[in-house]
Parts: C-alpha cells; structure tokens; sequence
C-alpha cells in the first residue's frame, strides 16, 4: 500500500505545487480546482488500472491522500490484487 500512497502523493504535489500531508484535506486547503478533479479520477483509473464508478465519487474518498490509498486499496481487493 505504500507505493498506492507514494505514487498518489507525488501526483499531488506535482499538480498542486504544494507540499501536502497524508490527511491534509486538499478540498478544505483549496488546492483542488473542478478539472484537477478530472485529472485526479483519471490519475488513478490510469496509475491503478481501476474504474471509478459514479458511486465512487464520494469526496470522502478523494478528501486526502489516505482517504484514495485506502479507495484505491479497497477496488484493487475486490479485483483480487
């Protein structure tokens, strides 16, 4: 889970330009814009090779980057990897 983590992270900061914390509320910090969360769901349907379905798109999983680790984590374990 680590590298879901390191690899979210970086996304991140490369797109915001800002350090962020694993539980930083990147809503709440207004680092996040309506096409960077475009870019977010894309990111991780792309890096993880999962679908985001319409059901998925709860901020409480995008809110921080523990919150997708564990989103990501939990549509990789119903995928079985």
């Amino acid at each position: 889970m680590n590298s879901t983590r390191d690899s979210i992270a970086a996304f991140i900061v490369g797109s915001v330009g800002s350090d962020v914390g694993d539980d930083d509320d990147i809503f709440e910090l207004g680092l996040v814009s309506s096409l960077f969360a475009v870019q977010l769901v894309d990111f991780i349907e792309r890096e993880f090779r999962i679908v985001v379905d319409n059901e998925d798109l709860e901020l409480e999983n995008f809110r921080s980057v523990s919150a997708l680790s564990e989103f990501v984590g939990s549509k990789l374990a119903l995928l079985g990897r």
